[in-house]
């Protein structure tokens, strides 16, 4: 009996001994598949964008520069500050490679938090016009969007209109709508006109349009030209951008606003229409400089400016790619000349102007 129970526990351990081996086997070959699995997914010569453009021209872009070049593209969207906030906490271990925003003020911003690297490129050099780049390369312009006066066709004959100070005389009083100071495309262009002016000047400009205002500041760029439609002001400042976006939407209200404003670039004759960029810098920490790089030269080149400029309503920042019918209907302008790297310098000067003058 004792001899048949010994037979029985030997006969048990050799049992479990096997089963924990068939585990222990199990085990290592789901991690084995598991580790294969993670390297399949993984691309070390992928390029990472953080966006906070959301166009489908862009995503069309993306997937072209992938069939040309066997490079992959991953995209993380979000608002522009949000994203340079995260590139900001992640440092080091960040996976961005590129970041891409709206507003050379922002722009600057994110290589003044040291979140972008120096580039040196030829291509950029010759598809990016100097003034349209930041000053020691960290950004680069890529389409372009004008800040204009927008007008009721109803009530404003263009030869009334000149220049963004003209507005700020009595014949405008209570006749203009324009955002919050708080927005950036403002603050850029009260930016650009400490440069051409002087700090003086352009706090007269504030002032005075402030005073000239048909209402307290509310909604975005669309906001003001639906203001004018409506009657409550009968010229607004506004981006060209949003203008193309309402004219050629979906949306048969915003289209019928298009179609009832016109579009007049200010000081032809003294200092150019203010413009400003979307643009992209290689991150501090990418792990893909040389990828990133292409990436962004990719984006300058004929092909993809042309693209940018048929879809998205931007002018092309190469001077070798002609803007889209529908910009070219409203005539070609004079420019600012300004390098915009100054949007971001003045930025701070602009902000205390504002709140001198009591623009909200």
């Amino acid at each position: 009996m004792v001899k048949k129970f010994s037979l029985f526990i030997s006969f048990m351990l050799v049992l479990v001994l096997a089963l924990t081996g068939c585990v222990s086997s199990t085990d290592k070959n789901n991690e084995s598949k598991e580790s294969a699995g993670k390297e399949k997914t993984e691309d070390p010569g992928a390029v990472n964008v953080y966006t906070s453009r959301h166009y489908e021209a862009d995503q069309e872009l993306y997937k072209k520069f992938e069939e040309q070049t066997g490079i992959k593209v991953n995209v993380v969207e979000g608002e522009g500050d949000e994203l340079m906030e995260r590139l900001s906490m992640e440092g080091e271990a960040t996976e961005a490679d590129v970041y891409i925003t709206a507003d050379a003020g922002n722009l600057y911003q994110a290589k003044d938090r040291e979140l972008l690297q120096a580039v040196e490129s030829d291509v950029l050099a010759e598809n990016i016009p100097e003034k349209l780049r930041d000053v020691d390369n960290q950004w680069f312009g890529l389409t372009k969007r004008a800040r204009v006066i927008v007008y009721a066709k109803d009530r404003v004959k263009p030869e009334e209109l000149s220049t963004y100070e003209a507005l700020t005389e009595p014949e405008w009083k209570d006749r203009v709508v324009v955002r919050s100071s708080e927005n950036m495309y403002n603050m850029s262009l009260l930016a650009s006109f400490i440069d051409v002016m002087g700090a003086d000047k352009a706090k007269e400009w504030a002032a005075g349009i402030k005073g000239n205002m048909a209402r307290d500041p509310e909604g975005g760029d669309r906001d003001q030209a639906k203001a004018v439609v409506a009657g409550e002001a009968d010229v607004a400042i506004m981006n060209t951008y949003y203008l193309g976006v309402m004219a050629n939407g979906e949306d048969e209200e915003e289209r019928k606003v298009a179609e009832n404003v016109g579009v007049f670039f200010p000081n032809q004759e003294t200092t150019g229409t203010h413009i400003n960029v979307s643009g992209a810098g290689v991150t501090k920490n990418a792990k893909n400089k040389e990828n990133a790089v292409k990436f962004i030269e990719f984006l300058s080149g004929k092909e993809a400016q042309g693209q940018f400029a048929e879809a998205n309503y931007e002018y092309p920042v190469n001077k070798n790619v002609e803007p889209s019918e529908f910009l070219k209907a409203w005539g070609d302008f004079k420019e600012q000349d300004v390098n915009l790297s100054v949007l971001g310098e003045n930025q701070q000067e602009a902000i205390r102007i504002f709140n001198e003058v009591g623009w909200k």
